[in-house]
């Protein structure tokens, strides 16, 4: 009668398959657990931006001319006033690192002189942007407003609701799904995650 001892190949290919297919569940886990933890920070920085750029527009605010209420320069609401619209990068490819860690030559310098309303607006521009991108390179920032009197002055009348938006493209992958909603992405094939807040001064 012969008796087995040790342990057999069967048995060694089994174990190890087993250990596999453990290994892959947990190298799996850790890469959703990072997608999540970036979606994460992106969110918890625009969050904080989208407060900064309502703060920002407080501060800046002034009687209206027309109308009852405040306004600010119209300015703000220009695109070419965030995301570095006018600005170039010869440096590094991370926007934070090429345009933020010292103030550029077309800035106006706000902190250590006093500027009129529109190197205001285009300092806080400046400077809302780089928090924008301080922890996604990919964030980028807007500013609208649904004006509520196209015949006067200002690009947002006193009153009128004015729209914060800041956004960055995001991708589906393993159990992660994004839903996504009309201001985060508009258009078909848009795949992008945000943090909108609307105000009124």
């Amino acid at each position: 009668m012969n008796t087995q001892r040790g342990v057999g190949l069967i048995e060694i290919l089994i174990t190890l398959f087993i250990l596999a297919v453990g290994l892959l569940g947990v190298a799996a886990l850790q890469f959703t657990g990072s997608l999540a933890n970036k979606d994460a920070i992106s969110r918890t920085q625009a969050e904080m931006v989208a407060s900064q750029v309502a703060e920002r527009l407080r501060a800046a605010a002034r009687p209206a001319t027309v109308g009852d209420g405040m306004v600010v320069n119209n300015n703000y609401f220009s695109n070419n006033n965030y995301n570095f619209a006018n600005l170039s990068c010869t440096g590094s490819s991370h926007p934070y690192k090429c345009f933020c860690l010292s103030r550029p030559a077309s800035v106006p310098n706000c902190e250590g002189q006093t500027c009129d309303e529109q190197d205001m607006s285009a300092y806080d521009g400046w400077a809302l942007s780089c928090s924008a991108v301080q922890t996604n390179p990919q964030t980028t920032i807007s500013i609208g407003c649904d004006d509520n009197n196209t015949a006067d002055i200002y690009s947002c009348s006193a009153g009128s609701r004015i729209e914060i938006l800041l956004k960055w493209p995001v991708s589906s992958s393993g159990n992660q799904k994004y839903t996504l909603n009309n201001r985060c992405s508009p258009t078909d094939g848009d795949n992008s995650a945000c943090v909108f807040k609307d105000i009124t001064l």
